[in-house]
């Protein structure tokens, strides 16, 4: 296995793209921890989303930057990682990466619909489809200098974590210091 793919990836996309079972899954082949994203919201933005209120930048900050320690932590020990996280516009990946310059994003693409039924079908969880639209006009796809992948989500989860497994072509290297 290359270093590349030992070191720490945020697996990214709009709720209901399948964040966690790709997380958990990519987590398991490369032998690291998983980190739940949804796990480091507040009371409060856990309410908010709950009752149909879609999440300001403001109220984004504290989360991004618990993520942000998990991160810097995970490199500092020089241990591998894999977090979910929406990571919806370039300045919140661009948080998470001043944690770690070398951090990967797989971004969860896919149909709008396909997103909806996959929420709609989902028990005891506290974000409601009816955000759906708010947080797909929040999204802010990876750019060409942002080291990861996009990847999409009529695959199944296995077949997307052997991609992201596979080395990143160079073009989405080059963002990386040194190279």
């Amino acid at each position: 296995m290359s270093t590349q793919n030992q070191g720490r990836w945020v697996v990214m996309g709009v709720s209901g793209c399948g964040k966690s079972s790709v997380g958990l899954q990519l987590a398991g082949a490369l032998q690291v921890p998983f980190l739940e994203g949804d796990t480091y919201h507040s009371y409060a933005n856990v309410a908010k989303m709950s009752a149909g209120v879609p999440l300001t930048d403001a109220d984004r900050a504290d989360w991004l930057w618990a993520l942000h320690r998990e991160i810097r932590e995970a490199r500092l020990k020089g241990n591998g990682v894999v977090l979910s996280c929406s990571a919806l516009k370039r300045r919140y990946r661009d948080l998470l990466r001043s944690a770690d310059p070398e951090l990967r994003f797989a971004h969860l693409a896919g149909p709008r619909e396909l997103i909806a039924e996959r929420m709609a079908a989902r028990k005891d969880h506290y974000m409601p489809p009816a955000l759906l639209d708010s947080q797909l006009a929040a999204l802010e796809p990876l750019e060409d200098d942002e080291a990861g992948v996009v990847l999409d989500i009529t695959q199944a989860p296995a077949q997307l974590v052997q991609q992201i497994m596979q080395p990143l072509p160079l073009s989405n290297i080059r963002a990386l210091p040194g190279r």
